[in-house]
């Protein structure tokens, strides 16, 4: 999924529930699969071992991505030792002795730290997880408030502060946040990311909705071709 950079940006499905869903995401297209466990706020949570189940029937070369909020070493490495996801979503602030802990433990194991773009601070803060992540992800949420949220709020974030980033790290960076098929043609010409990830924009009452997640991946692919028409 980290190889060389395509033409088109990778498209990441996230929340995914069951195995019809899985097939669905598989089938429009995905690169990888979002799982989630237990946040503190938030769409799609299921438990571990459901999650172990279905990251069992992603099909290869699409990537099964756990995404967790615990931030200590030993806690991450026991869910993904029961989830056995082939990528790792940390949505939470950790610490980059954390990052290097998971990556000496789990060598085959791709590593995303989430940056919850929130201001211009969040530009350094991004630097600095790059230096021990295989990838970025660059999404909306509130950290820091009572009510915490680590993604999936369905709300877009500045923009330019997410390609001030993009331009600023060595790493794929994919963005997240209030996607849809409706927006991601201008989030994509802004940014210019490797990848986008959606949760919500693709979603009706909750569910998989085929009609939405097919006009979202035409949009993403429609980006690239109206450039190569304009070039």
């Amino acid at each position: 999924m980290f190889g060389p950079s395509a033409s088109t940006p990778r498209v990441k499905i996230c929340c995914i529930a069951n195995a019809a869903e899985i097939a669905l995401a598989v089938a429009a297209g995905a690169s990888a699969i979002g799982l989630v466990s237990a946040m503190p706020s938030g769409p799609g949570v299921l438990a571990d071992d459901i999650i172990a189940h279905l990251a069992m029937l992603v099909p290869p070369p699409v990537m099964s991505v756990l995404l967790t909020s615990r931030v200590s070493t030993a806690d991450i490495l026991e869910q993904q030792h029961c989830c056995r996801a082939s990528m790792l979503q940390l949505c939470d602030a950790v610490t980059p002795d954390t990052r290097r802990g998971l990556r000496d433990a789990l060598p085959g194991v791709r590593i995303m730290q989430v940056i919850h773009v929130r201001s211009a601070s969040s530009i350094p803060e991004a630097r600095e997880a790059a230096e021990t992540s295989d990838a970025l992800v660059l999404d909306s949420g509130r950290p820091l408030a009572a009510q915490r949220t680590l993604g999936g709020t369905g709300q877009t974030h500045d923009w330019e502060i997410s390609r001030a980033i993009r331009d600023a790290v060595d790493r794929p960076v994919f963005l997240a946040g209030g996607l849809h098929a409706e927006n991601v043609g201008r989030a994509i010409a802004q940014v210019r990311p490797f990848g986008v990830d959606v949760c919500t924009g693709v979603r009706t009452d909750g569910l998989l909705d085929a009609d939405k997640l097919r006009r979202f991946v035409m949009a993403v692919c429609g980006v690239e071709i109206e450039a190569c028409e304009k070039g």
